[in-house]
């Protein structure tokens, strides 16, 4: 099912991935499957699964950037508490 955006702005969608993403895991899926065929190592195909998982998007937000924003929120930006009476 494709489903082009109400207000023509956002970018478009395929089940849950951008149809760039698409694009990059099928040109991966097709590479891994002829890494594997040739040398059989499953490295590429990993690689393409997991690029596939964190690029599942929900709401214009994919796995991938939740992921980045709590890393952000939890190790990297210094959290400033002040306790008042």
């Amino acid at each position: 099912m494709y489903m082009y955006p109400d207000n023509l702005k956002a970018k478009a969608t395929l089940w849950l991935w951008e149809l760039k993403d698409i694009g990059i895991i099928g040109v991966g899926l097709l590479i891994s499957v002829f890494a594997l065929s040739q040398t059989g190592i499953l490295v590429p195909i990993v690689i393409t699964a997991v690029y596939a998982f964190l690029a599942i998007r929900f709401e214009d937000t994919s796995i991938l950037d939740f992921i980045r924003y709590a890393c952000a929120f939890f190790i990297l930006k210094p959290q400033m508490y002040e306790w008042r009476l």
